[in-house]
């Protein structure tokens, strides 16, 4: 069963101040958006890391904290901190070596 924590900008600092946090800005439309969407399911139950997801469209203050300005954009988070940002469809071997490289 999938670990992906949806979130929106009232809870956003909360989610990622602890630990490893792959952030997936995201939009309902968005074709490569629907195609990351299972491997990032899969890869949360295979990683420690937190997977979270932040639909665009409803949270236009985060996209534009963080300069999202295509999607799929995944932000990786260490304790809080913006560490790492990754554009477009990524394979989930490919994720899965980013996040345990942090």
């Amino acid at each position: 069963m999938s670990k992906v924590i949806y979130t929106d900008e009232a809870g956003f600092d909360t989610v990622i101040q602890d630990g490893i946090v792959l952030v997936d800005f995201y939009a309902d439309w968005c074709g490569p958006c629907k195609m990351l969407a299972p491997i990032l399911d899969e890869l949360s139950e295979e990683v420690t890391a937190k997977i979270v997801k932040v639909n665009v469209d409803d949270n236009p203050g985060l996209s534009q904290k963080y300069g999202v300005r295509s999607i799929p954009t995944m932000i990786a988070f260490k304790n809080g901190e913006a560490v790492d940002q990754i554009i477009g469809l990524v394979q989930k071997g490919d994720l899965t070596k980013k996040l345990n490289s942090y």
